[in-house]
This record gives C-alpha cells, structure tokens and sequence, in this order.
C-alpha cells in the first residue's frame, strides 16, 4: 500500500513562469509566513486605489507596535479578505498577542482574548444560558467568540471537547446553543497560537480542526538588529499595553475590508494556474515521505489566499508566482509525515519545497 520511504531534501527555488507579465520585483517566495518587502502597484496596474493602499498601510501601522513580523501581518490580512482562520506558531515572547491586538486596532476590528487551559468548557468560548431570577427565564451570555477577531492563545492546551466547540463558529460563523443559532459578527476570524516546542500538558489539534484554518504562519525569533529596535523601544518607555501611546490609529475599517473581498473575488485565475493549483495539492498525496496528503479543501485554500496575494500585489489576475508564494503556509498543516522521515530530521517544509520544485509550473 505505501510506497518506499525516501528522504526528500528542498529542492532549488523554482523558476518563474516566462509567460507571466511581471510584477513589483518582490521576491515571490518572500509572502506570508517568511520576509516581505513592502508591497508596491504591480507594473501596469491602476495606482489609485484607496482601500488597497489602505490595508498595505496596516503593516505600517502594526510595526509601531510590533517589530520584524510584516510576513505575519501579511497572512493575517490575507485571512481576513478570504475569510479564513489563521494557526499562528512560535515559542513564547515572539509577540503573537500583541500582534492581534495591534492589527486589530489598525483595521478598528474589535477582538477579544481567550487563554486555553485545561479547565476551559466549551461555554466559556461560545457563551451559555443563564437563568435569570428576576424573570425566571433563561438568557444568553455571549461569550468572546462574538468578536472580529478572536485571539486562542495556546489553543493546544485545551481538550479536546473544548477545541471542538470552535468547530461550528470556524466554519458556519455562527453558535448553536438550546437549539437556536446565533450568528457571529462580520467579519470574523479566529487567530489561534500555539508552542511549537512545549508539548508537556497539551492537546494536538485533530485533523479535522487544522483543516479550518486557512494559513499556518510560522513567528521566527527576531534577528540581530531587530532585536536591538525592540530593546531600544523598550528602553524608551514603550508599553504593550498602551498602543494608542505606541502610535497605532486606524487606517482602515470593516467597510473597507468587505469592498477588498468584492474585488479579491474579481481577481482572475486561469485554467493552467488551476491546473498548477491541483498538481501541487495532489503531489502531496503521492509524497512518500507523507502519510497524510491535502485534501480538495487545502486546494481551495491555496486558490482563495493566491488571489488575495495578487490583489494586494495589484494585480487582477493570479501568476504561478502567487500560488507558490502561497503554498507553504496554505498547506504545511494539512499533511502529516511518516515516522521514518521524522527520525531522518525531515521537515513539512523541505518536502512541499522539494514539491514546488519538481511540478511543471505552467508558461
């Protein structure tokens, strides 16, 4: 049934498609989850548009708060315009929290934080019935779920029955409680974090739930001169607590987010892109060092955050370009590795790299 076990190193970047207009000069590679540089119009593309400009300016404004993470801020506002949750990892003090909280001031979103432990019901995410004396009737109390943006910190460390009580609000935007659902604010996004080396008293998340979530962004440890500007910032009295002090405004809205979504939506993707799409999604399942592959929802993924990579990018149209950008944190939480690869030290990452490298991208 499975084939022999080969270990896959990363392959050489693949080359660009010839056929493709090109764009910005941005390193294709360098979108959600690694370095990027900041967005400019694509050649050709029309210079004026107001809500565009204004969601590029959110980076700008987080990084008053939040130093060295644009990659992050990037996949975040991605998820948000294809209306996907975002799996956020890295090891404690790396500001996955107040990075929320600064992306949501600069989109004036409201967002609420709930800490996982073990002892977290269900309830407490969702909200329950509450009996009231005075008219001896039960009422509902909302719980943080109705927000904009919902911060799960350390979601792996709560059980199970508790992370599945996301489950409806992730993927209907709603909550069921006695029977009647209630529907969740728009838009609405969760953006969960979890320790990616601390595992002692944690709960992995189950396929089915990292399924729900459309990018899993990696937060690396700050380089050498990153680290001196958060000293220095420290240093000179900043506190993460106080944003409004740190200089983070609103630049952009809901509105402005839901008239970004119309126009992601008109982005173009062409038969042979959809076709690199699936060739991708579908050499996950033949890798032999994967015993899980991606499903056709992982796919759809990779296609809903390529056109929002584009459209940020200003363009009307997806290249192969954006796909690949887009391909490690679209689909390096929906594939598993067999036992054999991880004791050979090979990683989820340098066997989709070894995968972009050998599928024919489309000229």
């Amino acid at each position: 049934m499975s084939q022999q076990y080969q270990p896959q190193p990363p392959g050489p970047a693949p080359a660009p498609a010839a056929n493709y207009p090109a764009d910005d000069g941005r390193d294709p590679a360098a979108a959600p989850g690694q370095s990027v540089p900041e967005a400019g119009a694509a050649e050709g593309a029309p210079a004026a548009d107001p809500v565009r400009q204004a969601l590029l300016d959110v980076r700008r404004e987080v990084a008053k708060a939040v130093v060295g993470q644009d990659a992050a801020v990037t996949g975040l506002i991605i998820a948000l315009l294809a209306r996907g949750h975002v799996l956020l990892e890295g090891v404690p003090g790396v500001a996955k929290t107040l990075l929320v909280r600064s992306l949501s001031a600069a989109l004036d979103l409201d967002t609420k934080r709930v800490q996982f432990t073990p002892d977290l019901m269900p309830g407490d995410v969702t909200g329950s019935l509450i009996y009231d004396g005075r008219t001896s009737e039960f009422t509902f109390r909302e719980g943080p779920v109705f927000t904009n943006i919902l911060l799960a910190d350390e979601i792996n460390r709560t059980p199970p029955k508790t992370q599945a009580s996301l489950l409806e609000a992730m993927e209907e935007r709603q909550v069921s409680v006695d029977g009647i659902s209630r529907l969740l604010p728009d838009p609405f996004i969760v953006a969960a974090t979890q320790n990616p080396v601390e595992y002692e008293g944690t709960y992995s998340l189950p396929e089915a739930q990292l399924d729900r979530f459309l990018l899993k962004l990696t937060l690396d440890l700050p380089g050498r001169d990153d680290e001196i500007e958060i000293i220095r910032r420290h240093s000179g009295g900043f506190d993460p607590r106080n944003l409004a002090a740190a200089g983070v405004r609103a630049v952009a809205t809901a509105a402005d987010l839901e008239q970004a979504r119309r126009s992601v939506a008109g982005v173009e993707v062409s038969p042979e892109v959809l076709g690199y799409i699936v060739d991708l999604v579908r050499a996950t399942r033949a890798a032999p060092s994967f015993q899980l592959g991606v499903s056709p929802r992982g796919a759809t993924a990779l296609l809903n955050t390529s056109r929002a990579w584009a459209w940020l990018s200003g363009r009307t149209f997806v290249t192969p370009d954006d796909v690949k950008a887009l391909t490690l944190p679209a689909l390096r939480h929906r594939v598993s590795l067999r036992p054999e690869a991880q004791m050979d030290g090979v990683s989820v990452d340098d066997v989709l790299g070894s995968i972009m490298a050998t599928v024919p991208v489309p000229r």
